[in-house]
């Protein structure tokens, strides 16, 4: 599943990398420069962040869940046994 941005987005990241470049690498590039340099980050480093967060997110559901049946357990059948006679 490709990473797709908000216009507003890619415009914020376009600018970042822009200005990155100018105050760390002594090179003003271009928007199209920024831009294709933004297109091969989502698509090489993007796809390893997204993979790595989906599985942390698993793992994180995945503990939450394994009890649920201890935790949200509802005895069937009790109304008779917990009902008070009289």
């Amino acid at each position: 599943m490709p990473i797709v941005l908000t216009p507003e987005a890619t415009k914020q990241l376009v600018a970042s990398i822009k200005r990155f470049t100018a105050e760390h690498l002594d090179e003003e590039v271009g928007d199209l420069k920024a831009a294709l340099f933004l297109d091969f980050c989502l698509a090489e480093v993007g796809a390893v962040a997204y993979n790595q967060a989906i599985a942390d997110a698993q793992q994180y559901f995945q503990g939450r869940t394994a009890d649920l049946d201890g935790v949200c357990y509802q005895p069937e059948f009790s109304y008779w046994k917990t009902a008070r006679k009289g």
